[in-house]
């Protein structure tokens, strides 16, 4: 039988289990609390390290950005997000609750950006020409997170939501042979398919979808595809069925080797951004810019990681011994967007819609009679479309 000094002790035991409960529920809820033995202790998980914001890595961490394997082309599948990444998703521009993506860090205002643009000059036996492809802004709203060229055969390959043009039947199980049977937007008979990611306007109660793209899809207020020439020389045929991509939609962890599309706004065009989105002036429209490269191998319409067939030229235009210059498609989307911080492309999840993530794709299919006229006009130095 337990005496009365042990009963005491008990009780008293008890009375200050008691004060150290009350004590901790003062520190929050917050904490992770734990009675063991008779004795209380208190352990605290911050959350601190989610809400305040997200930290880039250095650029290529993750993965090589050079041209050398199929992971490269920034665009062939979907890998798991970063611990980092999945960690740091930052909060929207527009407030509310947390998000994959954009921070307001990925936006500059295009008054603060100096003049940055510099082109080739022509030099003798250059082809200043252009011809203009007409395919329409996709009114029809051909939309799909597909990507033959990288991805073929793969619903939802692309995990991100793409515009397309030209070829009606663009899809991830289109073929050579469904391309060519297929109709078109474009004027002339061009049955090419051209295709980016959209661009979206995003508040706080959006809801995101599988793949952690969120918004109302803008549609291009104005969609230019312009085939151009080269500043030191003339330009040879492009062959059937060539496949073109340009940029990288994974170059936030593949760092930005193969980023090369632009940001800027009407009228500040001398102004480009790569890694940040612009925020324009009242009146002012945002601009993309998506130049492809166009320096061919001569040989393939294709290639393991899609870049290596076909090349950018030098910083003086020329392009590299045993490639030969072809037209060079440039692609000039223009957005009316909200004022403010409120819009950003589709991508990967792990990309937290960065604007350095934009890219393009562009498959040939004009008939052959149309990409000689092309070429007669770009060498001629005539505007024709």
């Amino acid at each position: 039988m337990p005496t009365r000094q042990h009963m005491n002790h008990r009780r008293r035991l008890s009375t200050k289990q008691l004060v150290l409960i009350a004590v901790l529920a003062l520190l929050g809820s917050g904490g992770t609390f734990a009675l063991v033995t008779g004795s209380a202790s208190a352990h605290w998980r911050s959350n601190s390290g989610h809400s305040g914001g997200w930290q880039s890595p250095s650029p290529g961490n993750s993965t090589k950005a050079d041209n050398g394997g199929q992971n490269n082309d920034g665009q062939n599948g979907s890998a798991a997000p970063s611990a980092s990444a999945s960690a740091s998703a930052s909060a929207p521009a527009g407030g509310g609750s947390q998000t994959n993506g954009p921070s307001p860090e990925d936006f500059a205002d295009i008054r603060s950006v100096k003049p940055n643009v510099q082109r080739a000059a022509n030099q003798r036996g250059a082809s200043r020409g252009t011809f203009t492809a007409r395919c329409g802004r996709n009114e029809n709203k051909h939309h799909n997170p597909d990507n033959f060229i990288v991805a073929p055969g793969v619903a939802n390959g692309a995990h991100h939501v793409h515009d397309y043009v030209g070829n009606l039947s663009t899809d991830g199980f289109s073929t050579n042979e469904s391309l060519a049977a297929a109709g078109t937007t474009c004027a002339r008979g061009d049955k090419s398919t051209y295709f980016w990611p959209v661009l979206r306007t995003r508040s706080a109660n959006d809801a995101p979808d599988a793949d952690g793209n969120t918004g109302t899809i803008l549609q291009a207020t104005s969609v230019q595809l312009v085939f151009g020439g080269s500043p030191t020389s003339k330009v040879t045929a492009m062959p059937s069925t060539l496949r073109v991509i340009m940029g990288d939609a994974k170059s936030f962890t593949n760092g930005v080797a193969n980023a090369k599309a632009s940001w800027s706004c009407t009228g500040f065009e001398n102004r480009q951004l790569t890694d940040k989105y612009p925020l324009c002036p009242q009146g002012s429209r945002v601009v993309r810019t998506l130049n492809f490269p166009s320096c061919w191998d001569g040989t393939n319409a294709d290639s393991a990681n899609h870049r290596t067939h076909i090349v950018f030229a030098d910083g003086a235009g020329r392009c590299q011994a045993g490639f030969k210059a072809v037209p060079q498609l440039k692609m000039r989307l223009t957005y009316k967007v909200p004022q403010g911080p409120n819009f950003a492309l589709d991508s990967f999840p792990e990309q937290l819609h960065k604007p350095v993530t934009d890219h393009a794709d562009f498959a040939n299919f004009m008939p052959t009679r149309l990409m000689n006229q092309v070429v007669s006009c770009i060498n001629g130095n005539r505007n024709c479309g």
